[in-house]
């Protein structure tokens, strides 16, 4: 699915549901971080490096997808497309001095 159809299914489904009037940009922000926060909640207290299960996989996926959802409104409020965003930052981040790390 591309953008345009991902966005065209979201406000659809924010429209059905009369849910709008509630996604200003200060509401949207808060909406990502506690998403983003229940992505969080998935790793608190697991070691590093151990693989999730196939159940913990589909949660984290459905967390993820839910911040994902939240972050496109607010693009989608604003006019910008996430696409142009990320080139745009990309380019700059390519001309930031960034501290070396030894690789080990």
């Amino acid at each position: 699915m591309d953008y345009d159809e991902t966005l065209a299914m979201l406000r659809k489904f924010r429209d059905q549901r009369g849910w709008a009037k509630f996604h200003n940009l200060k509401d949207l922000a808060i909406s990502v971080n506690l998403e983003a926060s229940e992505i969080l909640e998935i790793f608190q207290w697991r070691p590093a490096n151990k693989l999730l299960t196939d159940q913990e996989k589909k949660h984290l996926q459905n967390e993820l997808a839910d911040t994902m959802i939240y972050l496109i409104y607010m693009f989608d409020k604003l006019g910008i497309d996430p696409g142009d965003a990320i080139k745009e930052k990309v380019s700059y981040n390519q001309s930031r001095k960034w501290p070396k790390i030894d690789q080990e």
